[in-house]
């Protein structure tokens, strides 16, 4: 058979040269019938059509029975090698969609730590189970700095308070809060927290958020003689430590404290609210496989919770 160049090698090449490699390992085109589930005509076509694609005779066969040939011999080692590469590729191609890799940037709102749920905390060990090359940075920002940095495409993903949506993010509901007036064990008001005078409550300098709030908050710390701010709830907490102020907190946060008694809510059937903690992204197609891979993870901890 006159020796030839191959140029490149195809999918049919591919598929003939798994004929060739089963035809070896069953020892005659008829063995190898049930296994390729083809007639040995439709066989002994494939093989020469391989071996004219090769330009070299790859095995004897007649009444003195199958035999491959040195040179069949060669090319089924090759084959064999080749194959394995082409299934190593393959597996390496899976592991890549079952092992992400890549750096996931979330900006979170402080004292989200202590929300008895933890579904961001749950979403975060799944996310960390999917891969080891996946990085995970969190950052502890305001919700404008988080906002910003969605939309600025340094964050992925954002955990805030839902209060005015802006443009260009979408918003699902992530946590209900509820948040009440409190002051410390040190306050004058402690031991009257139940049922405090309200000229004595409308007395005591309180704390304004120098964050986004619901209206029904709004409405309740203009109630109050607010005398000091603070821009997070940590700074909030701080300064009702002092015994010199009261503020609110959500009751997940305060709850370390108040188990203490060194904390107690002030008025709780009047001075209360509910709010929403959002789960932010950018709108628009999401391309990021480690983002979906968080926000599957949310999902089923919300089905599952």
């Amino acid at each position: 058979m006159k020796k030839k160049t191959l140029a490149q090698v195809t999918d049919f090449d591919l598929r003939l040269l798994r004929v060739f490699k089963t035809v070896s390992e069953c020892g005659s085109f008829s063995a190898a019938e049930s296994l390729l589930g083809i007639t040995r005509s439709a066989i002994s076509l494939h093989m020469s059509d391989l071996e004219k694609r090769l330009g070299m005779r790859l095995c004897q066969r007649g009444r003195a029975g199958f035999a491959l040939t040195e040179e069949g011999r060669e090319i089924l080692r090759h084959s064999e090698t080749m194959m394995a590469a082409v299934e190593d590729f393959r597996q390496q191609v899976n592991q890549m969609h079952q092992q992400l890799r890549g750096e996931f940037n979330i900006g979170i709102i402080n004292n989200l730590v202590t929300q008895p749920r933890m579904r961001l905390t749950h979403a975060l060990a799944a996310l960390r189970e999917s891969g080891a090359g996946i990085r995970i940075n969190i950052s502890m920002l305001t919700a404008a700095d988080i906002e910003r940095g969605l939309l600025e495409g340094r964050l992925h993903v954002g955990a805030l308070p839902m209060a005015a949506p802006v443009s260009g993010l979408a918003y699902a509901q992530l946590y209900d809060e509820h948040a009440q007036l409190y002051c410390s064990h040190a306050h004058p008001l402690f031991n009257q927290a139940e049922r405090p005078e309200h000229h004595a409550l409308a007395a005591c300098d309180a704390i304004a958020p120098l964050f986004r709030m619901p209206a029904e908050a709004i409405a309740l710390h203009q109630q109050l003689n607010c005398s000091a701010t603070a821009s997070d709830r940590e700074g909030i907490a701080f300064l009702i430590l002092t015994g010199r102020y009261i503020g609110f907190l959500p009751d997940h946060y305060a709850a370390q404290w108040v188990e203490k008694k060194q904390m107690r809510a002030l008025a709780p059937q009047q001075f209360h609210y509910h709010s929403q903690i959002a789960l932010v992204t950018r709108q628009g197609p999401r391309h990021n496989a480690i983002l979906q891979r968080f926000l599957q993870a949310l999902a089923l901890d919300e089905h599952g919770a």
